[in-house]
């Protein structure tokens, strides 16, 4: 059994932009079919929600030093700083560097493909927006 799309083809879905757009706007997801493939056109702040209350941040925090360390759990991806504010703002940096390696060479690596929808959050995501999921967000 195929999946039917909104719109059968590129081409259709080209000519109906505007519409597609419009569909968004409002919250309404538009598919969009091509050589067989199903896409999906969604409105990024749904997006970028879904992805703040399903992908669990599971931050450990601690000190080491006088250092302390903003550890993800289960995930490799660690930062350190002077205090918890700089810590998670560079534990940010890491995020946002591993995420534009992710889409240029990680993503087809057998070890990296588990973290698409984290790279999801941290690209659709400003650094406030961040912090509060390193607070509140995930499962």
């Amino acid at each position: 059994m195929s999946i039917i799309a909104d719109y059968p083809s590129f081409s259709s879905a080209r000519d109906h932009l505007k519409d597609v757009l419009d569909a968004t706007e409002v919250g309404v997801s538009v598919s969009v079919a091509r050589q067989g493939n199903v896409s999906v056109v969604v409105p990024l702040d749904r997006l970028r929600d879904y992805f703040f209350r399903t992908v669990s941040p599971r931050i450990s925090i601690f000190t080491e030093k006088s250092l302390t360390v903003a550890l993800m759990v289960d995930r490799p991806f660690a930062a350190e700083g002077v205090n918890l504010e700089s810590a998670l703002a560079d534990l940010i940096l890491i995020l946002r560097e591993y995420a534009a390696d992710w889409d240029t060479r990680l993503k087809d690596a057998p070890n990296h493909q588990q973290y698409w929808a984290l790279v999801q959050l941290v690209k659709y995501s400003t650094d406030e927006q961040l912090l509060e999921w390193f607070e509140s967000g995930g499962e």
